[in-house]
C-alpha cells in the first residue's frame, strides 16, 4: 500500500453503508422483474374482445364449409381447423370454447349444405336411408345424417388438436 490508511477509514470497516457498494451497480438498467404471482381463476375469463367479430367469424367458417361441401370437397372442415387451431394458439383462448366453435361450425357447415341440396330437389332422405341400411344401421334417414354430421365434426376436432399442436407456444 502506497497510500497511507486513517483513523477515520479504520473506524468505518464494517459498519453498514460506509463502503457505498450499491452505487457500483450501472447506472439506467432497471432490475428485471418479479414474476407474476399464479392466481388461479375459475370464472370467465376478462378479455376485451369483440364477441360479434367472433361470431361473425365462425358463421364465415360454417359458410366456407357448407359451400365446399356442396362443391364436393369433404376435407375443408379439416382445413377450418386447423385455422382454428393457429387462431387458438396465437390468440391465448381457451380450449373448451374453441372446440365448441368448431363443433357449430362443422355441424352448421354441412347441415347447410344437406339443406341446400333437399331445398333443391335432391333425394337426401332415401339416399341417407339406402346409405344407412347398406351400413348396418336402422333404415332411417336421420341415423345416416347424424353420422354424416357426426364425421364432420371429427374432421374438424382433429383439425383443431393438428392445429394446436403444429404451433409453437407464444413467447411470454
Amino acid at each position: 500500500m502506497t497510500k497511507p490508511v486513517s483513523r477515520s477509514e479504520l473506524r468505518r470497516l464494517g459498519k453498514l453503508g460506509s463502503y457505498r457498494l450499491g452505487l457500483l451497480a450501472p447506472q439506467g438498467i432497471a432490475p428485471p422483474a418479479l414474476p407474476r404471482q399464479f392466481r388461479p381463476t375459475f370464472g370467465r375469463t376478462r378479455r376485451n374482445r369483440s364477441t360479434s367479430a367472433w361470431v361473425l367469424l365462425g358463421l364465415l367458417g360454417a359458410a366456407v364449409i357448407g359451400g365446399a361441401a356442396v362443391l364436393g370437397l369433404w376435407f375443408v372442415p379439416l382445413i377450418v381447423g386447423v385455422l382454428a387451431g393457429f387462431a387458438v394458439r396465437f390468440g391465448e383462448f381457451r380450449l373448451r370454447g374453441a372446440v365448441l366453435a368448431v363443433l357449430l361450425m362443422c355441424g352448421a357447415g354441412w347441415g347447410g349444405a344437406l339443406v341446400y341440396y333437399s331445398v333443391r330437389g335432391q333425394p337426401v332422405g332415401a339416399t341417407a336411408r339406402a346409405i344407412a341400411a347398406v351400413a348396418g344401421l336402422p333404415a332411417h334417414a336421420a341415423v345416416a345424417i347424424a353420422c354424416t354430421l357426426t364425421v364432420s365434426m371429427l374432421l374438424g376436432l382433429a383439425g383443431l388438436w393438428l392445429g394446436r399442436a403444429l404451433t409453437p407456444w407464444p413467447a411470454r
